[in-house]
């Protein structure tokens, strides 16, 4: 990912959070022509230098055969973004040489992936997911509520992968390369426009301005 000094996010710990609170990925492989599959995805912080991904894929879904013979693969967590427009920066009235932009925030994972097909670990991983996000939802469903046979019978449609991740990228684009004026013009512009994810956008841009 093509990454600007100003941009660059660099501290594990960050790049962590992010992909907690975004957990939901692209993971790509380019062994037997390119290919994407999204999912959600659980991150094991601790297992592996970098942490470890945990996820599943549709056993009917081909991808699970091309990760075999995948060397790296590479996973995006897409975050908050927006357009910025030129007519938000006071400097616009110095000549008039600003462009419309886009900020947005991106981390990228790359790694090794190990398909597992292995039904114990598809119902701790099931477990696990569940309990993450469920309750987001005001629920307390968990994996136990099912019929046993008919949660065998799901848990034979899919298989379960690991990405131990051996490098983390992460790309915050929010205005750092624009003077303090510009960065308040950006962060009240956003903050008018009524929309929920810009308002997002705007605080980032804020918490983040050089």
């Amino acid at each position: 990912m093509y990454i600007p000094r100003s941009f660059a996010e660099t501290e594990n710990s960050t790049l962590h959070a992010f992909i907690h609170a975004h957990p939901f990925g692209a993971l790509i492989t380019a062994s037997e022509g390119l290919f994407a599959t999204h999912l959600p995805l659980v991150l094991r912080a601790d297992a592996g230098p970098l942490g470890t991904l945990e996820g599943h894929v549709a056993r009917a879904n081909e991808h699970h055969k091309r990760l075999a013979s995948a060397s790296e693969v590479l996973v995006i967590f897409a975050g908050p973004h927006a357009h910025i427009s030129p007519a938000w920066y006071p400097s616009k009235a110095e000549g008039g040489k600003v462009v419309p932009t886009w900020n947005y925030v991106a981390v990228h994972a790359y790694g090794t992936v190990r398909v597992v097909d292995d039904p114990q670990f598809l119902r701790a991983h099931l477990a696990q997911l569940t309990a993450r996000h469920e309750p987001e939802r005001g629920s307390t469903w968990t994996t136990s509520d099912p019929p046993p046979e008919y949660l065998t019978q799901q848990l034979g449609g899919i298989i379960g992968i690991q990405v131990v991740i051996s490098r983390l990228e992460g790309k915050w684009k929010m205005s750092q390369n624009r003077g303090e004026a510009d960065v308040s013009g950006v962060v009240a512009g956003l903050r008018g426009s009524g929309n929920p994810q810009d308002a997002e956008v705007a605080d980032i841009v804020a918490a983040r301005r050089p």
